[in-house]
């Protein structure tokens, strides 16, 4: 009778566990139980969609055709200085914001400069991969390039966490490419790659919520859903809404921003965060198929540049990692920014550095 009982109670507890650690099904674009699809789409050969936003010149009359992978519980709709914030309400913009839009746009135009943002797999209005990978990625870019009909080649700028379909591009597919830039890019901690001690050194001197999430999602990325959802647990969600991971010129960046018409932050993560947040994290500090000193060079002829720009303040991936990095890759021209932190790419001058530097050096 007491082995029965015990029996029993071991089968509870291991059902309550597999249904806490199980995931909900995303709440796909378009579908009865899902938000509805408002954006343009393109459809993928397996059937997903990926939603897309264009700014700056049209693409059937741009030279340059930039397409921008977007950061962590982001989308296509962020917001860094290009002129459709003037789409909107106008009157909300502050005067200074308002002049460098324009003269952003100005900049868009001289070098006839077209930015495709796109929502990766699960966010915003893409439908979710549940095979998403790091190579997935890339064959998403170019499937969208191709549908888009944006030609043999296009630019890519990755963002944050957003630049590991970067570096999949420059591994896969550089013969599509003209170039790259990656903005205070992420750093896997367990890339082979670094010294032990100084990828361990990075990784504790990050809070600790930001410590315990990567290490969850790298050595037990099943377990991610559960951790992310206890409130009594140290997850990134703890950090929401609160200063700690920023630096003093963020938040500097981010009280400017608040005075700018912002997309509805939830709006990323509306299907759901699994398929969105969670999986970003499980493939980003998951175990890579390579590592980026395992890529050759992607223009053995010079005919286009790779560029890191990371900020020194920098306190949500360290500049030390991407410093060492660039030391062992010949072909990345590394742009350390003295007075940025993560936030650098919503910096007006950053910003247009940035793009100038992509098009012109390629």
């Amino acid at each position: 009778m007491i082995a029965l009982v015990a029996i029993g109670l071991v089968g509870g507890f291991i059902s309550y566990a597999y249904l806490a650690i199980k995931p909900p099904a995303p709440k796909i674009c378009g579908s009865a139980v899902g938000p509805p699809v408002t954006s343009p789409r393109v459809k993928l050969a397996d059937g997903r969609h990926l939603a897309y936003k264009e700014r700056g010149v049209a693409k059937d009359e741009a030279k340059h055709k930039i397409i921008v992978s977007h950061a962590l519980a982001d989308s296509k709709d962020f917001n860094f200085p290009i002129s459709d914030w003037k789409k909107g309400n106008s009157s909300s913009i502050p005067r200074q914001n308002a002049e460098f839009l324009d003269h952003f746009q100005e900049v868009l135009e001289e070098l006839q400069i077209c930015i495709i943002t796109f929502d990766r797999a699960g966010y915003g209005e893409s439908d979710p991969n549940p095979r998403r990978s790091v190579k997935s990625e890339v064959f998403d870019i170019q499937e969208l390039a191709d549908k888009l009909q944006l030609g043999p080649k296009f630019y890519v700028v990755g963002l944050s966490i957003g630049v590991y379909p970067v570096y999949a591009c420059l591994k896969y597919i550089p013969h599509r490419l003209s170039g790259a830039a990656l903005v205070v890019p992420l750093t896997n901690f367990w890339w082979r790659c670094f010294p032990s001690k100084l990828s361990r050194d990075a990784l504790n001197g990050l809070l600790f919520q930001q410590r315990w999430t990567y290490r969850v999602a790298h050595y037990t990325p099943w377990l991610l859903h559960w951790w992310m959802t206890r409130n009594w647990l140290p997850s990134l969600n703890r950090l929401v809404g609160k200063p700690d991971p920023f630096s003093r010129s963020d938040l500097e960046v981010l009280e400017k921003l608040a005075d700018a018409p912002q997309p509805d932050p939830g709006k990323a993560i509306q299907q759901g965060a699994h398929e969105s947040l969670h999986r970003d994290l499980m493939v980003a500090f998951g175990r890579w198929e390579f590592e980026p000193t395992d890529i050759n060079d992607p223009f053995p002829g010079n005919e286009g540049r790779v560029h890191i720009w990371h900020g020194y303040e920098d306190k949500v991936f360290p500049f030390e990692l991407n410093r060492y990095l660039s030391k062992q890759i010949p072909w990345i021209t590394y742009h350390e920014v003295a007075d940025a932190g993560h936030l650098l790419v919503y910096n007006k001058t950053h910003c247009e550095a940035i793009f100038k530097t992509l098009v012109l050096s390629s």
